[in-house]
């Protein structure tokens, strides 16, 4: 049988992540990323037979160009052939999946039912299938959904105190998000602090544009900050997380906002960029930030006050904490967010190991704590694509 490869699309809302993987071991044959899109300076970078390479995109360029250019990339690198499937990263399945899926017309039409719900990320992801689909119309297209992993929570976690009949009848519940990355690292932060496989409790902090933190006992979920959108929970690079409902009450009766302005306010105005209104990138802010920028200075530390506060709510469901774990573009980067989120929770006995700390970053792993510490702190890289990669093979067998 010859080799057996993936193609994997992960579609953020400010970014492509990318892989064409062997299904068998999880071999890295081209990955990439293209970032920073709807931006003037949106890039694509890729490494490919251990050459890495960047190159502008189009000013503005959307998800439709990234996948446009990366499908060009794999053409010339003659990489299709051995391709048996591609897996989509799909961040909200509502009600209608618990597990990944092939996708077929009725599963598209469940993915953008669902779009209401995840307005920044299921358009983005269904861009991604309708460019694959015509890229590769002879393959096997399999949806990995991000709620997937949270559908362990308990009726108490994931229901509103909300009129009952908004569940039954409509499906209004928290879903949580990210779930393939709380999953995958939770996994290997047991493996690599020799953790009981069914007796652990774990908290993992996935920070990027998008945010969210998750309490997982014996390699369950049993609880997560996102909700039924992933506007719910911590600061984002451009979400508010956490607000008084009321406020939706006061922007339209009072300064005449309409729901419209208001949803886009909540989820492409706010968190990091409105707060700082530089960026919503980590990185400029916390350039910023080290130069004496004020708002800078403001963002990351209402950023991380409200992450600290989210993760020591966790120590609720979980009676206790083994680790903690950073992941995602934020958390696997920035040791100055994850020391000031560390600070707030000292009284947890947490010291932070500068050097540990620093050193942990550009994709090493590693324990960010001092010896001495009661409960371990480390940072995980995150493996979205190798989780969806075995999914995609694993249901294209079964077509």
């Amino acid at each position: 049988m010859s080799v057996q490869h993936v193609l994997v699309l992960n579609c953020g809302s400010s970014s492509l992540k990318f892989a064409v993987m062997n299904a068998e071991n999880g071999e890295e044959l081209l990955t990439g990323l293209a970032e920073r899109l709807l931006n003037d300076d949106a890039t694509i970078k890729y490494k490919i037979d251990g050459s890495k390479h960047q190159n502008a995109l189009p000013r503005n360029a959307d998800h439709k160009v990234a996948i446009d250019t990366l499908v060009a990339l794999i053409n010339e690198r003659a990489l299709a052939e051995n391709i048996i499937a591609v897996g989509h990263r799909v961040v909200h399945g509502g009600e209608h999946f618990t597990g990944s899926q092939v996708i077929t017309n009725e599963v598209l039409a469940a993915i953008e039912q669902t779009a209401q719900l995840a307005p920044l990320h299921n358009p983005a992801n269904l861009t991604g299938i309708e460019a694959a689909q015509a890229a590769f119309p002879a393959l096997p297209q399999v949806a990995v959904f991000d709620t997937a992993f949270h559908q362990t929570m308990p009726k108490h976690a994931y229901l509103y105190a909300l009129p009952y009949s908004l569940y039954k009848e409509h499906g209004v519940r928290r879903y949580g998000f990210h779930g393939t990355s709380h999953n995958f690292v939770s996994a290997e932060a047991a493996k690599a602090l020799a953790l009981p496989t069914d007796e652990h409790r774990i908290i993992t902090a996935h920070l990027g544009n998008g945010c969210s933190v998750c309490a997982i006992k014996n390699g369950v979920s049993v609880d997560t900050s996102m909700g039924l959108t992933p506007l719910e929970g911590v600061v984002m690079g451009t979400r508010s997380g956490d607000i008084d409902p009321g406020l939706f009450d006061f922007l339209t009766a009072q300064l005449g906002y309409s729901a419209e302005h208001v949803s886009t306010m909540l989820n492409k105005q706010s968190g990091l960029l409105g707060i700082s209104e530089l960026s919503n990138d980590c990185r400029t802010i916390e350039e910023a930030y080290l130069e004496g920028h004020e708002q800078a200075t403001l963002a990351l530390d209402i950023f991380c006050y409200r992450l600290a506060k989210q993760i020591a709510a966790y120590l609720v469901p979980l009676s206790g904490l083994d680790a903690l774990v950073f992941t995602g573009g934020i958390g696997e980067n920035s040791d100055i967010i994850r020391a000031k989120v560390l600070a707030h929770l000292s009284f947890l006995g947490w010291q932070v190991d500068a050097q540990k700390n620093t050193d942990a970053r550009f994709g090493n792993a590693g324990i960010i704590t001092t010896d001495s510490s009661p409960i371990t702190a480390l940072v995980i890289p995150t493996n979205e694509e190798w989780m969806i990669c075995q999914d995609a093979a694993r249901l294209a067998q079964e077509v």
